[in-house]
């Protein structure tokens, strides 16, 4: 996988389509109504023009903010893309936001990028968009400037859910909370951690329930216990009961991801795991010592496998 410069050569299949841009953290609902506008105005088009999905890797913020930690994203570069072209994007590429890029004015931005680089034949995008030098190009430049260059331009409208707009902060503020359901409802799948198996302290082995402690660079919701579906390396889904946040019982105030893959007996040391949620069990809690949080484990891991089993069958 690679990371385009934007100010140089697109991939051919990239080019002659209908094109959209954004940084698209989570390829949620709202993203997936822009992209079914894309595939409307390349149909009528015609002639097999192709969606084009352009995010942005890292968030611009990281380069105009290095002095400010960057907020954990909801997706990885490879399964946003993934999750792009799940959702309708025939091609979906991302683009470094190098300085040089960052500087550019709205007219230069559309001129380089969309008309020399892509050779868009459309563009769509929704009311808020912005580009260029400051963001201070708006959906009214980029309709004057699609004018002017004979591209088609398409205004998507916004996307809501229980009355509210779709969007990566609404989705981030659900996972935060620990709403993982109101994330896969945004999302229009279930919330996805990843990361690599890393080496714990062993305590769930010696409780009777082994677990796989997970490095996760994206966002982790927050403290509790969840129902949720891993993925082997090997594509094999698996039922698990997940533990995130601090183990008060003994006294570990670092936050871990443990996953409990019920059933699963094997070495997975080094190796990535997925983590798909399905729904919040409990808060997190306190016990008397083992044997009580051993009860507890009971009741969580077939908790766990009764609503992966009622999602799943």
């Amino acid at each position: 996988m690679m990371v385009l410069d934007p100010l140089a050569a697109f991939p051919p299949d990239c080019r002659h389509g209908v094109v959209t841009i954004g940084h698209f953290d989570g390829a949620h609902l709202g993203h997936a109504a822009l992209l079914r506008t894309s595939r409307r105005l390349a149909d009528r088009i015609g002639g097999d023009v192709p969606v084009v999905a352009v995010t942005f890797e890292p968030h611009a913020r990281a380069v105009l903010r290095p002095d400010l930690p960057a907020p954990a994203p909801l997706t990885l570069l490879p399964d946003r893309l993934a999750a792009l072209r799940e959702i309708g994007a025939d091609r979906a590429v991302a683009i470094a936001p190098t300085r040089e890029l960052l500087e550019l004015s709205a007219g230069d931005f559309f001129s380089r990028v969309l008309v020399r680089g892509l050779a868009a034949r459309g563009v769509v995008e929704g009311p808020d968009f912005c580009f260029g030098k400051n963001r201070a190009g708006t959906m009214v430049t980029l309709c004057q400037l699609c004018r002017e260059g004979g591209l088609e331009l398409v205004e998507a409208e916004p996307v809501t859910l229980d009355g509210e707009p779709v969007s990566s902060t609404r989705i981030r503020a659900g996972i935060e909370a620990g709403d993982v359901s109101l994330a896969a409802r945004l999302l229009g799948r279930p919330y996805r951690l990843r990361g690599a198996v890393q080496q714990g302290d062993q305590r769930g082995r010696q409780l009777g329930f082994p677990t796989a402690n997970l490095g996760c660079a994206t966002l982790v919701p927050g403290p509790g216990v969840y129902a949720a579906v891993a993925t082997l390396p090997d594509g094999t889904p698996w039922p698990s009961a997940v533990h995130l946040g601090p183990i008060p019982t003994f006294g570990l105030a670092i936050p871990r991801v443990e996953a409990h893959l019920i059933g699963f007996s094997g070495d997975l040391y080094g190796q990535t795991l997925a983590l798909d949620f399905v729904s919040r069990l409990r808060d997190p809690a306190r016990f008397s010592g083992p044997e009580a949080l051993i009860h507890q484990l009971r009741v969580d891991v077939e908790q766990a496998r009764r609503a992966v089993e009622a999602r799943h069958g």
